[in-house]
């Protein structure tokens, strides 16, 4: 069995990727998405996907056997509220991820009722539309502790060798006043070019970085202050791998410079 790789993705904007684009402004961060099975060696056995879209005190992973979708996004058109997801979860899997971080110290909870919100099924139904591989979502812990994410990343690295393909979900960039206007541009790409080289490191020297991420160019304004749960699943998958990593998608969306990356 090959070691699953571990990856941060974008998932745009809502339900952005099954909306009217007459602009197509996301049509190549779907392409991104849908190709993404085909990076892979060997098809995963599970999937774990951390979302930005759910903070808990300790970090939390879905328990249920069939999560139901949470439509976490509003004032969009009503067809959006009707998407299905309909893949399995994997209650020894959650309990699995929970174990390893409680043996690591790391505070750690199942929740059997939780649904997957727009942070996991949306990109998930672009790149598995089958929806035929078992998935469970990991929240960021609500302190917003980048070396804790880094941490619970590491704790979670023995299940690529189980099969297991880990997925960040969030964006490099989530400014949300400042998508759309131009003058964003030079900022976000401060700051998405200090990523990338960030990224391009081996494991310890890129888990000191991203441990003082809030001091890289631009950081504070790609992620206000107390807004960068977008950017801390990036933390997760960055900590389950040693290896150096890889930006794998790059793109300006809105004006801002977005990215995503695999590390193996």
């Amino acid at each position: 069995m090959s070691v699953q790789p571990t990856y941060f993705i974008p998932h745009g904007g809502g339900p952005c990727f099954f909306m009217d684009d007459p602009r197509g402004v996301w049509t190549g961060m779907e392409a991104f998405l849908r190709s993404l099975p085909n990076t892979l060696a060997e098809k995963p056995k599970a999937i774990l996907v951390v979302s930005g879209h759910w903070e808990t005190d300790g970090f939390a992973f879905t328990g249920a056997e069939r999560p139901e979708l949470i439509y976490d996004y509003y004032n969009f058109p009503p067809h959006t509220y009707q998407l299905r997801y309909d893949v399995p979860g994997s209650p020894a899997l959650a309990a699995r991820a929970a174990a390893l971080l409680k043996d690591a110290g790391i505070p750690s909870s199942v929740d059997a009722t939780r649904g997957l919100d727009h942070g996991v099924f949306v990109p998930l139904k672009v790149a598995f539309p089958d929806a035929d591989i078992p998935l469970i979502e990991m929240s960021v812990e609500r302190g917003l502790n980048p070396a804790l994410h880094v941490a619970a990343g590491r704790a979670l690295a023995p299940l690529r060798e189980e099969g297991v393909l880990i997925l960040g979900s969030g964006m490099s960039f989530h400014n949300m006043r400042a998508y759309g206007d131009p003058r964003s541009t030079p900022g976000s790409q401060a700051f998405d070019q200090w990523l990338a080289e960030s990224m391009e490191l081996d494991g310890a020297q890129r888990a000191e970085r991203l441990a003082h991420w809030a001091d890289a160019p631009s950081a504070r304004f790609a992620h206000p202050p107390a807004k960068e749960e977008h950017l801390l699943p990036l933390m997760v998958a960055a900590g389950a791998a040693e290896g150096e990593g890889a930006r794998v998608y790059a793109e300006e969306v809105l004006s801002t410079a977005i990215s995503g990356f695999r590390f193996n």
